[in-house]
């Protein structure tokens, strides 16, 4: 059993920058993805970003160029820097762990950017 936890959301004004850190507890293999998705009100949850054990990165067109996806393998976590942040970021932030026979959802953490 993995068990994922975020930490780092909160509110920002457009334009500013937040990292959302997430660490893993139990056991993780470098094949495993490590991402986060994010869910907006009324909307399905889409992926943000996500990074393999290698270090080969993921990212959704809207943010790409803004955030900046990383992974400490050592210390089982995974790392999001948000920069150039814009209101339709507006979410709530959900770490993942995912490999073809398993996937894990930490308890996601808000992130709300002020206009």
């Amino acid at each position: 059993q993995v068990q994922l936890v975020e930490s780092g959301g909160g509110l920002v004004q457009a334009g500013g920058s937040l990292r959302l850190a997430c660490t893993a507890s139990g056991k993780i293999f470098s094949r495993d993805y490590m991402g986060w998705y994010r869910q907006a009100p009324g909307k399905q949850r889409e992926l943000v970003a996500d990074i393999t054990g290698t270090g080969s990165t993921n990212y959704a067109g809207s943010v790409k160029g803004r955030f900046t996806i990383s992974r400490d393998n050592a210390k089982k976590a995974v790392s999001l820097q948000m920069n150039s942040l814009e209101p339709e970021d507006t979410a709530v932030y959900y770490c993942n762990l995912r490999s073809p026979w398993r996937s894990y959802w930490g308890q996601g953490t808000q992130v709300t950017v002020s206009s």
